[in-house]
């Protein structure tokens, strides 16, 4: 299961994820703003997925949002607006927080495509859903 895989290589993701962002062309990352982002996302992530597999599993959408993108509240989109707003504090573009959300979620999909890790097509849908909704969070609060 991917919330597994996800808590098993939390650390790993996490730099993964820094050095993708230290390295995007024209991104000029500060220490301090290498340092903070990612971590909050990933713990949302794991636990959208874990709560997947309960008996309730459309209750993910107070954890991670609606399909779609559509406005809602949430508290991966709650928590995305906060984070998004703190990283423009820290003088981070737009293009910056948008695409910082993609770098982890290619880390994701490296490490997973490395390990050969057998995820189902939900799970990358959720994954999927997930970046998006932070990305849209982010630009429109």
């Amino acid at each position: 299961m991917m919330h597994e895989f996800l808590s098993n290589n939390r650390d790993d993701l996490i730099e993964r994820c820094r050095t993708k962002v230290a390295h995007r062309p024209s991104r000029d990352a500060t220490a301090q703003q290498l340092q903070n982002g990612v971590p909050l996302f990933l713990d949302q992530l794991i636990h959208t997925l874990r709560f997947e597999q309960t008996a309730e599993p459309m209750d993910s959408r107070k954890i991670s949002g609606p399909v779609g993108g559509r406005s809602s509240f949430s508290e991966i989109g709650n928590a995305a607006s906060k984070h998004g707003g703190k990283l423009l504090e820290l003088d981070f573009s737009v293009d910056q927080v948008v695409h910082d959300y993609g770098d982890l979620c290619q880390a994701i999909i490296d490490l997973a495509f490395e390990c050969d890790a057998p995820f189902q097509a939900d799970e990358f849908r959720t994954l999927d859903r997930c970046e998006v909704y932070c990305q849209q969070r982010t630009l429109f609060s």
